[in-house]
């Protein structure tokens, strides 16, 4: 189990370095001088100039791509144009609403996706599984900005049930905190669940066919202990593949959802600083959600040995 741990967390290695070449790139394949933009428009040459040393922009592209590795191992990752705060703080600051808006819409995704593509496969062809696979069509259709205004306006404009928009602080209280996040994290399941419904689908109708579902059928074991202990055990791996993939998509539902409802999570902070062209913190954000990916694919490929023990040999 430690050898294929590790050879997992050394494959992850070579992405990384490849993700950081290409974050280092995003400052130099871009119009304009970031010297020259972190001046001002009023500053003299001698003071671009200087800026320019200060941020090893005078040296070959090799030795600024060492140096900046180098900071970002240390979680030195610059500062702010815009507000001259450290990247790593302003990242700090923010991933709690992240966070928690991820985590509850992953919570609430498998909760839903994960039975209801069980329950069409079961009834394959049925009017359940018309409506279910109906349903998870219509996840994949509509884009999640169309969801996030519906529920807004339907649960928060008429209702009055939950609050337009903003996010409210676990210091504040959980409660408190989840009902700020309820209705964008049903905006991001909607969609996040089409995909996971119509996998588990897909593969529990196949495990259904196989030889010892009929034979616990010709035991007399009930239909929900064939469902959902005998034929959901057996398609763990593909379920768990496909909720790592579904997590990569989420990202960019997050910082679509965070703007529309006004969370100030890191998605929101990668939108502000598109607008104000501020790279240091661009090329953070997406270190950031790059580095969590390669995590989120390490632990789904672990997930795969506790599943199913034949894939530590």
């Amino acid at each position: 189990m430690l050898r294929y741990a590790a050879g997992r967390v050394l494959a992850g290695i070579p992405t990384l370095l490849l993700v950081s070449i290409f974050i280092f790139s995003l400052a130099h394949v871009t119009p304009g001088d970031p010297a020259v933009l972190l001046a001002g428009d009023n500053a003299t040459p001698a003071q671009v100039e200087e800026i320019r040393s200060r941020l090893h922009l005078d040296l070959p592209l090799w030795q600024q791509f060492g140096i900046w590795l180098g900071d970002a191992l240390q979680f030195d990752l610059g500062n702010s144009i815009y507000s001259g705060k450290p990247v790593t703080e302003l990242i700090a600051q923010r991933i709690e609403p992240t966070l928690v808006l991820s985590l509850v819409t992953l919570v609430l995704t498998v909760l839903i996706a994960v039975p209801l593509g069980a329950i069409s496969a079961w009834k394959a062809n049925s009017i359940v599984d018309r409506i279910s696979m109906g349903v998870a069509v219509a996840g994949f259709s509509i884009p999640v900005f169309v969801i996030a205004y519906l529920l807004v306006y339907f649960f928060a404009v008429k209702m009055r049930l939950f609050p337009v928009q903003g996010y409210k602080w676990l210091a504040d209280g959980w409660l408190t905190t989840l009902n700020s996040v309820t209705l964008p994290s049903i905006a991001l399941a909607f969609v996040f669940s089409a995909l996971i419904a119509r996998v588990t689908r897909a593969s529990v109708l196949d495990a259904l066919g196989e030889n010892y579902i009929r034979t616990a059928r010709a035991k007399g074991l009930g239909p929900s202990r064939i469902l959902f202990i005998h034929a959901l055990k057996s398609v763990g791996v593909p379920v768990v593949t496909v909720i790592g993939i579904g997590l990569a998509t989420l990202v960019g539902g997050v910082v679509v959802t965070e703007s529309v409802f006004n969370i100030p999570g890191i998605g929101r902070l990668t939108v502000d600083a598109v607008t104000r062209r501020d790279y240091p913190v661009i090329q953070g954000v997406i270190l950031f959600f790059s580095a969590s990916l390669i995590l989120i694919n390490l632990l789904v490929d672990l997930s795969y040995a506790f599943i199913d023990p034949r894939i530590r040999e």
